[in-house]
């Protein structure tokens, strides 16, 4: 089992509470409706889950441990949605029966598992037949940006080496339908999508967040402690961010491979 890289900082979790259907999971919006049961795997703070608790039957959340779980339980008790459960899982073994759910879902999490192709069959395994597995996954080798920066071309190399040294795979997007091939799905819909960030509170808001998250997040630990930076290197990285949020003309962009699979 791979280690999380980011961790669950307030600087992580201010990026994974902005996410919605709208902006994560539009693909699948489709083929949910009032009846259906639905397992989320990886659940973070819960802000997708909540949402899909508004439109669908019942959610299982599911998280690597309690205390993961209980971002998602805590925001589900504060809106008062009872439609949802939780369950500590890991998603190579999960211990849901078979075919105990209509659509198993998962966002940004394939790219931090040790072995995506056995997740994508565990997946499946507890899908009802003609059920959706779908995913959604960054490609951090993919991301472009303006102006150029050359400490920010250090911070991609340093994460995606430090991802990879935690047993993931930091450009998930683009293997998610090979992944879903070698797990035995052969009715794919393969598609992407992108976040962009190019208005003033937009550039504030992203540049922001990884300002701080390089200094204090999980991953600025693991890149001291193990050497391949030190603490001047992510300063300078961090200065960096704030330089490319303030100026008038930065834009980026991350793209994520989707994929919609037929159990």
């Amino acid at each position: 089992m791979a280690t999380y890289t980011h961790g669950h900082h307030e600087s992580v979790l201010r990026s994974h509470n902005s996410r919605t259907i709208a902006n994560s999971a539009a693909y699948l919006r489709p083929h949910l409706d009032a009846t259906t049961r639905l397992l989320d795997v990886g659940a973070g703070p819960g802000s997708i889950t909540a949402e899909f608790a508004g439109v669908v039957a019942h959610v299982t959340a599911t998280e690597i441990d309690e205390n993961a779980l209980a971002l998602s339980r805590g925001l589900a008790a504060e809106r008062g949605i009872e439609n949802i459960d939780f369950s500590i899982e890991d998603v190579h073994g999960l211990t849901f029966a078979d075919d105990s759910f209509d659509v198993v879902h998962t966002h940004q999490v394939l790219q931090h598992v040790g072995d995506p192709v056995q997740a994508l069959r565990e997946m499946r395994r507890v899908t009802v037949p003609g059920g959706i597995v779908a995913a959604r996954d960054a490609d951090y080798a993919g991301f472009i940006w303006f102006p150029v920066l050359p400490e920010l071309d250090r911070w991609l190399h340093l994460y995606r080496e430090a991802a990879r040294a935690n047993g993931g795979e930091p450009d998930a997007g683009r293997r998610l339908l090979s992944w879903a091939r070698a797990a035995g799905f052969d009715d794919v819909t393969a598609t992407a999508s992108t976040w962009c960030y190019a208005t003033p509170d937009e550039r504030a808001w992203w540049g922001g967040m990884w300002a701080d998250r390089i200094l204090e997040s999980a991953l600025a630990r693991q890149l001291v402690d193990s050497g391949m930076a030190t603490p001047a290197d992510l300063q300078q990285i961090s200065d960096a961010w704030k330089r490319w949020a303030d100026a008038g003309d930065g834009w980026y962009l991350v793209p994520h491979g989707e994929i919609i699979c037929r159990a």
